[in-house]
């Protein structure tokens, strides 16, 4: 079972443990000393946190696949400016409100 501190290690450039894979609000990928609030995924453009039954269930049952669209936000700011929407799961109120409308929602973030 993958618990944070796993998905930390996940979240971890392998060569240097001090740095982390964040995608940016253009959806690069960026190196930073401090890890991701936010997880998301790449083919759903979905992000939620960290602890998110949703994604660990997926990660637990397609274990590698799953891993290979998991992202990494430094915070929800950056999420939607990516093109990302909160999870229907772990972020409901979120959820719905930016299903209800979607750019007021991101003017929240001055997006």
């Amino acid at each position: 079972m993958l618990n944070e501190k796993d998905e930390t290690k996940e979240n971890c450039v392998k060569d240097s443990p001090k740095k982390y894979k964040l995608l940016g609000a253009d959806g690069k990928i960026y190196l930073s000393e401090t890890p991701g609030k936010f997880g998301g995924n790449s083919e759903l453009k979905v992000y939620g946190t960290l602890k998110c039954g949703s994604a660990l269930a997926s990660i637990r049952k397609y274990p590698g696949v799953y891993i290979q669209h998991r992202v990494f936000f430094a915070d929800e700011k950056t999420a939607l400016a990516a093109g990302y929407r909160p999870c229907g799961n772990c972020l409901r109120g979120k959820y719905r409100e930016y299903m209800a409308d979607a750019e007021k929602y991101k003017e929240k973030f001055g997006l």
